[in-house]
C-alpha cells in the first residue's frame, strides 16, 4: 500500500485522508501539490502557443519560402528578448509585482518560440509540394514511370450520379513518390506526396441483352463472388469486404483495379501512369497520378511487418463478421478500427443526417473506452482503490503506463494515423506519462499538449475539418460538459442523465458551427441519436476489439463474439435510420463561415434561453412537445398548416433534381411509386412529406440511373409489394443494382408487358408500352421506358418515362393509340427534352404537362421548344425545376388544382 501511495504522488486517498480536504488553498502554491483531486483553477498556460501554433501552421503552409523564414526569424528574436528582459529583472530581485508578470511574459515568449516552430514546420512540408521533377512534370500532364510508397488504405469513390449514368469507380490512395522517370528515361530520387487514382473500369462487363418475355433472368446477371445483400452495385464502399489486408486478391471474377485495394500503407509499388496538377486549393498532394486501364501493380517492396500484422488483424475482423445481419457486418469495422469499406452510402447517409458520422470514425472514445479496461475510471488512476483489469493482475503503476502506451501505439497502427486517432493518442499519451511520474494530471494541458505537437508533427492538420472537430469535442467535453451536468444535477436531474445530457449537448454545441460548413444542415435530432447510441457505443466497441484480438488465433470464439456485437451495432444503425428519417430532422442552413457564425449565435441565444425556461419545468414541456412535432410532422398535423400534400390528391411529382419520381395516391398512406430519382434521401423525404408508408409497386420504368438509383430511398421503411420493371435490361450494372436491392428486402421484382392491368384502391392503371415481344429491338433504354395510362377519379393521366421519338411513333401506331388521346395530364417524356414527337404530343392534348427536371442541369432540359408545343396545344407548364414538387387533384367539376410544395 505505502509503494502505491508513494507511486500515486504521496499521498493516500483512502477514507478519512485529506484528499478528502480542498488541498490547493492549504499548498500555499498556485498549481497546489501534485494531488489527482485538488481543487484550484485550470492550467491553461498551454493553450495560448498551441492555438498560435496551430493558426500559424494554417496560414504559412502554402507562404513563400521568405515570408516563412521572415516568420521564424521574427519570432526567435522576439522571445529571445522577452526571456532576457525576464532574466535581468529576475536578477534585479523583483517585487511581487513584477513577478506577478513572469507567467504571462512566459507565455507571450513561448508562443512566439511555437509561432517560429510551427511556421519552420509548415514552410517545410509545403516545400515538398513545390521541389522536385513531380510537380512540373505535373504541369506539363506528363506520362511517367514511378516508385511509389503507400501511405493510406486503399479506398473507393462513391458513385455519382450524372445524367442518365453512374459515375465509375476510382480507387483512392495517398503516396508519397520516391522515384520518377519521364521521358528522358532517367530515375530521378525524390519525395513528393501524390494522390493516386487507380480507374476501376467496367465492375461486371459491357453487353445487355433483351430479356426473354417468360421472365428469365438475364444470364451472367448476378455479380461474381457475391456473397450476400450487403454489397450493393451502388455501395461504393462494400466492395473493400471481398479483399484481404495482407495483400493479394482471393475470390473469383474480382473486377479489374480490386487488387489496388489489397495494398497495406508502407508498400512500394512501381506504376505508369499521367500526372496532373491538383485543383485549387488541394492540399497535401503535389500532384495526382491517375492510371488507367487494368495495370496492375508491381510491388517493389512488401509492407512492414508492423502494417501486416495490422493488417491481418483488420482481415481477421472482416472474416468474423460476415455472416452477421447487413448493418451490424458493415458497422462493427468501422466502430472498432475505422474500416469503413462495407458502409452503403444510404446507411452513411443516415449517420450524416443524424450527426452519428463520429461514430465511424476512430477517435478519442474508442481509445478512452480501452484504457478504461485497463486502468479502470480515470477519476481514480492514480488512488489505492484505482480498478481496472491492471491492478487486478497485480500490474504496477509505472508498468501499468507503460503497457498503457504499447496499446496506444498498437491502437494508432491498427486504426491507421488519422487526425481523431491521433489526436487521441497524443492525449493519451500525455496522460499515462503524468501516470507514470505521479505528477498532477490535467486534461486541458493535455489537449493543448497533444495539438501543439501533432500540428508541429504534421502541420496539415491545422487544416483538417476533421482534427478541428475532434478538438472541439474534446474540449467540449472537458470544459462546457461538467458544468452543464452539475446545472442539470441541482435541477435533480439524475447524475448518470445529467452527464449524458450535457456531454451530448455540449459537444453538439461547439461542433455544429462546423458541420453546417461542410454539410449545410443542422440536425434538429443530433442530440437524442447520440444519447441513444452512447449506452451501444461501449459494449459493441469492446466486443469488437475483442473480435480483433481472438480472429487470428481461434476464429470461431472470435464469431461467437462478433454476434453478441452485433445486437448494439444493429442498435446504433437502427437510430441512424430513424433518425435520418424522420422529415423534420435537420433544416438547410448556409453552408459557409458565415452562416456558421450565424448558428453559433443562435445556439449561444438557445442556451441562454434554456437556462432561463429549466426554472419553469411546464415551459420546458411545452417547449419539448413542440420540438417533437417539428421534428416528426405528423401528415395530418402537416397538411392543417401547410396545405401539403392538398387533400384529395391524385398524382404527385417529386422534386428529385435532374431525374423522375412521381407518386400515385392510392388511399391510405399508400401510393405507387413510378420511378425513384438519382438520390435516395430526396425520393425518402418527397414520400415521408406524402404520408406514403406502403408501396404496393414500385414501377422503374427503365434502369438509367436518374430513375432507379434513389430505390433505396422508396424501400427505406415502408412496406413495398413488388418492383415491377422494362424487359430490357441495360444497362448492367443498374439492373444489378435493383436486383441486389430488392434481394436486400425480399421484394419480387416482375416485368411489366404492354396490355397489363392493375389496380390499387380507387387507383387503375394500364401498360402501354413496351411491347410483350423484343421485336424490332429498341434503340436503348429510354425506348424501352414502361408507359402507364392512369385512371383516378375521372382523371386520365399518361406516364412516357423517358421514350423517344422512335417509340413514340410506335406507340401510336399500337393498340394502345388510342388510349392516349386526350389525357388531362401528361408526365412529359424525357425531362422535356427537344426530343419529342410532336405527333404524339398532339394526340395526346394534355390540359396540365408535368415537366420533372434538375434546376440548372447541364443539358438544357426542358427544352424551350418542347415548352412552347405543349402551351400552343392548350396545356399549362410546370417544372419542379422552378415550381417544386407538384401534387395534382380532381375538383368537384372536373377541373385539375395543382399545389406545389
Amino acid at each position: 500500500m505505502k509503494r502505491e501511495d508513494t507511486e500515486a504522488g504521496g499521498v493516500r486517498a483512502g477514507p478519512g485522508s485529506s484528499a478528502r480536504r480542498p488541498v490547493h488553498a492549504a499548498s500555499g502554491k498556485r498549481l497546489g501539490d501534485a494531488h489527482p483531486r485538488q481543487e484550484g483553477p485550470v492550467d491553461l498556460r498551454l493553450v495560448p502557443p498551441a492555438l498560435a501554433a496551430w493558426a500559424t501552421a494554417a496560414l504559412t503552409l502554402d507562404a513563400a519560402p521568405a515570408l516563412v523564414g521572415g516568420v521564424v526569424a521574427v519570432c526567435l528574436l522576439a522571445a529571445g528578448a522577452l526571456l532576457i528582459v525576464r532574466r535581468r529583472a529576475a536578477e534585479r530581485g523583483a517585487g511581487p509585482v513584477a513577478g506577478g508578470r513572469a507567467w504571462p511574459r512566459v507565455t507571450v515568449a513561448a508562443s512566439l518560440l511555437c509561432v517560429g516552430a510551427a511556421a519552420a514546420s509548415a514552410g517545410l512540408h509545403g516545400a515538398d509540394l513545390r521541389r522536385g521533377p513531380v510537380p512540373e512534370l505535373a504541369r506539363e500532364y506528363a506520362t511517367v514511370t514511378a516508385e511509389i510508397e503507400i501511405t493510406s488504405d486503399p479506398r473507393l469513390t462513391r458513385p455519382r450520379v450524372r445524367g442518365n449514368q453512374v459515375t465509375p469507380e476510382s480507387v483512392l490512395i495517398d503516396a508519397e513518390v520516391r522515384s520518377v522517370e519521364g521521358a528522358a528515361r532517367t530515375a530521378v530520387a525524390t519525395r513528393a506526396p501524390v494522390l493516386l487514382v487507380v480507374d476501376a473500369g467496367s465492375r461486371w462487363g459491357a453487353g445487355a441483352r433483351w430479356a426473354n418475355p417468360e421472365g428469365s433472368q438475364v444470364p451472367g446477371s448476378q455479380v461474381p463472388g457475391d456473397r450476400g445483400p450487403g454489397r450493393q452495385a451502388l455501395g461504393g464502399a462494400a466492395e473493400g469486404a471481398d479483399r484481404p489486408e495482407a495483400g493479394g486478391v482471393r475470390g473469383p471474377g474480382v473486377r479489374p483495379g480490386v487488387s489496388w485495394l489489397g495494398l497495406l500503407p508502407s508498400t512500394r509499388v512501381r506504376v505508369t501512369g499521367r500526372l496532373a496538377p491538383t485543383l485549387a486549393g488541394a492540399d497535401r498532394f503535389a500532384a495526382v497520378l491517375r492510371v488507367r486501364g487494368r495495370a496492375m501493380p508491381s510491388i517493389v517492396r512488401e509492407p512492414s511487418g508492423a502494417q501486416r500484422s495490422a493488417g491481418r488483424l483488420r482481415a481477421g475482423l472482416r472474416e468474423a463478421t460476415d455472416g452477421l445481419p447487413a448493418d451490424a457486418r458493415a458497422l462493427l469495422p468501422g466502430l472498432v478500427v475505422g474500416d469503413t469499406s462495407r458502409i452503403t452510402p444510404e446507411l452513411d447517409e443516415a449517420f450524416k443526417a443524424t450527426d452519428l458520422a463520429h461514430t465511424l470514425a476512430v477517435s478519442g472514445s474508442n481509445l478512452t473506452i480501452i484504457l478504461a479496461l485497463l486502468l479502470g475510471p480515470p477519476g481514480l488512476a492514480q488512488r489505492v482503490e484505482r480498478r481496472g483489469l491492471a491492478p487486478r493482475l497485480g500490474v504496477p503503476l509505472r508498468a501499468t503506463a507503460l503497457l498503457g502506451g504499447a496499446l496506444t501505439l498498437g491502437f494508432v497502427v491498427v486504426c491507421r494515423p488519422d487526425p481523431s486517432v491521433l489526436r487521441a493518442a497524443a492525449c493519451g499519451a500525455i496522460v499515462l506519462l503524468a501516470l507514470a511520474t505521479g505528477r498532477r494530471r490535467s486534461l486541458i494541458p493535455a489537449l493543448a499538449t497533444a495539438v501543439l505537437l501533432l500540428v508541429l508533427y504534421d502541420p496539415w492538420l491545422a487544416r483538417s475539418y476533421g482534427f478541428l472537430l475532434s478538438v472541439l469535442a474534446t474540449g467540449a467535453l472537458l470544459t462546457v460538459a461538467p458544468r452543464w451536468s452539475a446545472a442539470l444535477r441541482r435541477r435533480r436531474v439524475p447524475p448518470r442523465l445529467a452527464e449524458a445530457l450535457a456531454a451530448a449537448g455540449a459537444a453538439q454545441a461547439l461542433c455544429a458551427p462546423v458541420v453546417a460548413v461542410l454539410s449545410a444542415r443542422v440536425s434538429l435530432v443530433a442530440v437524442p441519436c447520440n444519447l441513444l447510441v452512447e449506452f451501444a457505443v461501449a459494449p459493441a466497441t469492446v466486443l469488437g476489439f475483442a473480435v480483433l484480438a481472438t480472429a487470428p488465433v481461434a476464429m470461431p470464439v472470435a464469431e461467437a463474439l462478433a454476434w453478441c456485437a452485433s445486437w448494439p451495432a444493429e442498435w446504433i444503425a437502427g437510430v441512424a435510420r430513424y433518425g435520418a428519417a424522420l422529415p423534420g430532422g435537420g433544416v438547410d442552413w448556409p453552408g459557409s463561415w458565415g452562416g456558421a457564425s450565424l448558428l453559433a449565435l443562435v445556439t449561444g441565444g438557445v442556451v441562454l434561453l434554456g437556462r432561463r425556461l429549466s426554472r419553469h419545468p411546464w415551459l420546458c414541456a411545452v417547449c419539448g412537445l413542440l420540438l417533437l412535432l417539428v421534428v416528426v410532422q405528423p401528415p395530418p398535423l402537416t397538411r392543417v398548416l401547410t396545405g401539403w400534400p392538398p387533400p384529395g390528391w391524385r398524382l404527385a411529382m417529386c422534386d428529385v433534381g435532374q431525374g423522375d419520381a412521381t407518386v400515385l395516391a392510392a388511399g391510405g398512406g399508400a401510393g405507387v411509386v413510378v420511378d425513384a430519382g438519382p438520390d435516395p434521401a430526396l425520393v425518402d423525404r418527397c414520400l415521408s412529406k406524402l404520408g406514403i408508408t406502403r408501396v404496393p409497386l414500385v414501377v422503374l420504368t427503365h434502369f438509367h440511373a436518374d430513375h432507379v438509383a434513389g430505390l433505396p430511398g422508396v424501400l427505406r421503411g415502408r412496406a413495398v409489394g413488388a418492383i415491377e420493371t422494362t424487359g430490357f435490361e441495360e444497362p448492367v450494372d443498374q439492373v444489378e443494382f435493383v436486383r441486389r436491392e430488392a434481394a436486400a428486402r425480399h421484394v419480387p421484382v416482375v416485368r411489366a408487358a404492354a396490355g397489363e392491368r392493375r389496380r390499387a384502391g380507387a387507383l387503375d392503371w394500364e401498360v402501354l408500352w413496351p411491347p410483350s415481344h423484343p421485336a424490332p429491338r429498341p434503340d436503348g433504354p429510354n425506348d424501352a421506358s414502361v408507359t402507364l395510362l392512369v385512371r383516378t377519379a375521372g382523371l386520365r393521366m399518361l406516364l412516357l418515362g423517358d421514350l423517344e421519338p422512335p417509340a413514340q411513333q410506335a406507340l401510336l401506331r399500337s393498340p394502345a393509340a388510342p388510349l392516349v388521346r386526350g389525357v388531362d395530364v401528361l408526365k412529359v417524356a424525357h425531362h422535356g427534352s427537344a426530343y419529342q414527337d410532336p405527333d404524339l404530343l398532339r394526340a395526346a392534348a394534355p390540359r396540365l404537362a408535368l415537366i420533372s427536371c434538375g434546376a440548372d442541369n447541364p443539358y438544357g432540359h426542358p427544352a424551350p421548344s418542347t415548352v412552347a408545343a405543349l402551351r400552343a396545344g392548350g396545356a399549362a407548364v410546370l417544372r419542379t425545376d422552378r415550381d417544386g414538387a407538384l401534387a395534382v387533384a380532381a375538383g368537384t367539376g372536373g377541373e385539375l388544382r395543382v399545389t406545389r410544395d
